[in-house]
This record gives C-alpha cells, structure tokens and sequence, in this order.
C-alpha cells in the first residue's frame, strides 16, 4: 500500500501522542518538554500557526512530524518519528519533504532542528534535505538534544 502524507485532522492527537512515545521511549527518556506537547498539540503546535503531517498506509498513520512556530518567519521540525513497521519505506524522507515544502507555504525562510547524534538515519534525512549544524548553537529544553540543525528556505 503506498505512504501518503496528510495533514493533521480532529482524532489524530492520540496518533501524534503515541508514534512519538514510541520512538522516545526507545531510544531515549520522556521528558516533561515531550509530555507538554504530545499531551496537547492544539496548544503547542496548532494554536500559533504550526502544522503537523502525517504519513499514511491507507488510513493508518505510521509517521508524523510537526512545524512549531518560534519565531517571526521561523518554525522548528519537531516531534517526528515512523513506526518501525514503516521504516525503510520512504516515510521519513516524505515527511522531512513534505515539512519543508509546508513551511515554505507559511512564509517561513528558517527550519531549526533538534536531534540526537545517535539517530543516524534521521541525521541522513536531514542532511539529505539540505539542513546544516548551527554555527552557535542555543539551549535545549531537552537533555538528549546534541545536535541542532538549520535550512534557509
């Protein structure tokens, strides 16, 4: 079945909440900063103009991936995971594309990205998609967040 992206949609809060506690949860520690916003996307996703897209096997969602405003022209990509039974399917490569292309119709002229030096095929898809590592880097309401990336659109 092929993987389509979607935008978010009423219902899918609890889908935002568990792909991304999944992968938390595995390779990592939830933190409160995690709790705070898979607990309430409206609140600190949408509310200030961010989006969240999710891949889809038909209408089962297997990826997601959020746009948090920041800033005036600038969101961060956050809260992106793919469950394992999506991954190597081109999930991940969709969403970062997809996201890009999202914030692009926002008016957006900076993507900020938070990851971890350990996640390999993320840092991939993210250097794939043209982000570079900050030149200073800022501070990190989360613990595992060694690496920060950046794109100028």
């Amino acid at each position: 079945m092929p993987i389509i992206v979607r935008p978010f949609r009423a219902g899918d809060e609890s889908a935002f909440r568990d792909i991304n506690l999944e992968w938390i949860e595995r390779f990592f520690a939830v933190e409160a900063k995690d709790r705070e916003v898979l607990g309430d996307p409206h609140k600190y996703v949408l509310r200030d103009g961010g989006a969240i897209l999710f891949a889809c096997e038909g209408e089962e969602p297997v990826g997601v991936v959020s746009l948090i405003v920041i800033g005036a022209g600038e969101v961060e990509l956050a809260k992106m995971g793919v469950r394992p039974s999506a991954q190597g399917k081109g999930a991940g490569r969709m969403l970062v594309q997809a996201a890009v292309a999202r914030a692009r119709e926002m008016g957006m002229r900076r993507i900020y990205i938070e990851t971890n030096s350990g996640l390999a095929p993320a840092l991939k898809l993210y250097h794939d998609a043209g982000f570079e590592p900050l030149k200073i880097g800022v501070p990190s309401p989360y613990a595992r967040a060694d690496v920060q990336l950046e794109l100028f659109l």
